[in-house]
């Protein structure tokens, strides 16, 4: 364990030599208020990722370790490192109850949440939450996974459109936005997912992009 936190201590040293001073400004004007910044892009996560994980350290034990840091980039490199096959559903819950911010989410979705064995279960699951960021997250899922083909059933087709439909008239434009994209994805799936898809849209006098 002596060995894991020194390992995050020196990842997060190396956070310092790739700071983006411009992005975090740019991060904080949007609202993206952590309690640690340094900007470090997209792009260079992933480099130190594959980095990271060319050394086999234990990326499960590390993935641990540098969620618990209240820092932007160890939150997102986590995501990164966590191999989703080693991700108890638990563990799924908790890191989804401790997500930050909508860009923590959407990151958590597409590097990590949309790869569990129990994705399609734990997306449905925060579709239902009372919450914006795991609905925003279970969306982002979802999207991922039609765009993949993945088949559900008529009750999950069911639930799926009449949560979407909620979603799309909350108060927040991120959720809508989610909810949207992972309409669309669905639609994309055939003739008769885009005509389920048109109809619910209709409903609630909406155009469907």
């Amino acid at each position: 364990m002596d060995d894991i936190q020194q390992q995050v201590k020196e990842i997060k040293q190396s956070f310092r030599l790739a700071m983006d001073g411009a992005t975090a400004q740019s991060m904080r004007q949007k609202g993206l208020d952590y309690h640690l910044n340094w900007g470090v892009t997209l792009p260079r996560l992933q480099e130190m990722a594959r980095e990271i994980a060319s050394g086999h350290p234990p990326l499960y034990q590390l993935a641990l370790a540098l969620w618990k840091e209240n820092v932007r980039e160890c939150k997102i490199l986590a995501t990164m490192l966590m191999p989703p096959g080693e991700m108890l559903p638990e563990v799924a819950d908790i890191w989804m109850e401790q997500v930050p911010t909508v860009e923590v989410a959407e990151q958590a979705a597409f590097n990590l949440f949309q790869h569990l064995p129990y994705a399609a279960e734990k997306a449905f699951l925060w579709l239902s939450s009372p919450d914006d960021l795991p609905q925003i997250c279970g969306y982002h899922v979802l999207s991922r996974l039609f765009l993949r083909r993945q088949e559900f059933n008529e009750r999950a087709i069911n639930e799926f459109v009449d949560q979407s439909l909620c979603a799309l008239q909350s108060a927040n434009p991120l959720l809508q936005k989610a909810a949207m994209q992972a309409l669309i994805r669905f639609s994309e799936m055939g003739l008769v997912y885009e005509r389920i898809a048109r109809s619910a849209i209709r409903t609630i006098s909406l155009d469907f992009l």
